[in-house]
């Protein structure tokens, strides 16, 4: 029998080095409507119920078959455009590449059952989780439903300066409402005057994340709000001394019990509540929401920024954009993955610091760049103050090395040198992505 299906090369990465032995990067994607193509596999045997099917790609087939592709004649990146003479070249090549592997019996699914909600009390209000039709769906935590009563809850502790040793530092302290629950210091003061190691991250549509801090090494939020608590250089105490405090309070203990039934308090139900607060945080209202539903209209330097940012820097096809969108695009303005982006490397490895592979040095989350007018200053560690200062580095300041991005080591050695009209208008874009319920109060 034969099997007929329509498959995609999305996208193929990674690193090459220049006619001049410099480090570069390719970038390919296979995409788009004029390049569908279907690939028939001759089945060596008939498919019986409960098989499952392997099939291999080649990459080198797909580069080098009967239509070879060249970094050095070709170049090294194409997104796919009608008449693209890489696209073709893949197109003709797709067929030798896939390669049915073998077909094996398949394991039995077992289907795990769904969380329970954890201590949900007797009576509560759900909360409305809203958001843009542009968004994808979030995962949101089956056994930690939002409702009222713990996001009020978590509101509160997050405000709450006896979290910390001294009494003189809340979570908000660091993620200030009004600079988009971010921090103004390229690192936040926490007790006894300490300096935290990297910068606060902003906090929002956090229900689209499944990895927190700089370097990942949270799986869930209920876990990341916990460790500041316990870090000497933020805030310094123990859980079991918060619990202490927040249990003299007169209205902790009723609050507890109208958001998980029992007026215990506990540490799991402290993360539980921030986790809860800080998922009802989301943000898609700014000027460009606006305009891409009709309801506002960009200006000229705006658009232009706007399609600067989403157009791929690729002369071969004369396509001189600022390729911001690989990592930032999206309706979230983030891939919410992490990358090495060139910054002058120092001790801190980012994720290479919990996976422990040489290969992750280097790279840290991408954060949205949502209320990115509002966050300042930018990095993992502050360094960059201002818009144009970060325009800067991606437009001429990329240090190579290994681990770059493909789509920042794909780029001339010199960088994309990006207009002073082009910069403006990047950063003309970059404002109207910020949101008025993040705006400073006045």
């Amino acid at each position: 029998m034969e099997l007929a299906n329509w498959l995609y090369l999305p996208r193929a990465g990674g690193y090459v080095p220049n006619p001049a032995g410099e480090l570069s990067g390719y970038v390919y994607h296979f995409a788009n409507d004029p390049q569908r193509t279907t690939i028939t596999l001759t089945l060596p045997q008939s498919i019986v119920a409960g098989s499952a099917l392997d099939i291999g790609v080649d990459i080198g087939a797909l580069l080098h078959s009967s239509n070879p592709v060249s970094f050095a004649k070709d170049g090294a990146s194409t997104h796919s455009r009608e008449g693209d003479a890489i696209a073709r070249a893949f197109q003709s090549n797709l067929p030798e590449a896939f390669k049915i592997q073998r077909l094996r019996r398949k394991s039995p699914t077992v289907v795990a059952p769904s969380p329970q909600p954890i201590d949900l009390p007797a009576t509560y209000s759900p909360h409305r989780f809203t958001i843009s039709q542009r968004f994808p769906i979030p995962t949101l935590p089956l056994d930690n439903p939002l409702i009222i009563q713990r996001i009020s809850l978590g509101n509160r502790i997050f405000h709450d300066k006896r979290l910390s040793i001294d009494n003189t530092i809340a979570c908000a302290s660091c993620h200030q409402p009004d600079a988009a629950f971010s921090d103004p210091l390229p690192n936040s003061i926490g007790v006894d005057g300490q300096l935290s190691r990297r910068h606060s991250m902003p906090l929002f549509n956090l229900a689209w994340k499944d990895q927190f801090f700089w370097d990942g090494r949270a799986p869930s939020l209920r876990e990341q709000v916990l460790s500041p608590i316990e870090d000497p250089t933020e805030m310094g105490e123990s859980l079991d001394q918060v619990i202490t405090k927040l249990k003299a309070d007169p209205d902790y203990p009723s609050q507890f019990a109208n958001a998980f039934g029992s007026a215990e308090i506990s540490s799991q139900n402290i993360g539980l509540a921030l986790e809860s607060y800080l998922l009802s945080l989301t943000s898609d209202e700014s000027k460009f929401d606006h305009a891409v539903a009709g309801k506002a209209k960009l200006s000229p330097s705006e658009q232009r920024g706007f399609e600067l940012f989403m157009t791929e820097f690729e002369p071969r096809s004369r396509q001189y954009g600022a390729d911001c969108f690989h990592c930032h695009g999206g309706a979230l303005f983030t891939d919410n993955r992490f990358h090495d982006n060139g910054l002058e490397a120092t001790d801190d490895q980012g994720l290479a610091e919990v996976t422990q592979a040489a290969t992750d040095r280097n790279k840290f989350a991408t954060p949205s760049l949502r209320n990115v007018a509002l966050t300042a200053p930018y990095m993992h560690d502050g360094r960059f103050q201002t818009l144009e200062a970060v325009i800067d580095h991606y437009s001429s300041g990329i240090n190579r090395r290994a681990t770059l991005d493909p789509n920042l080591a794909k780029h001339p050695q010199a960088g994309i040198q990006l207009s002073s009209q082009a910069k403006s208008d990047l950063i003309a874009f970059l404002n109207t992505l910020s949101d008025p319920q993040f705006l400073p109060s006045e």
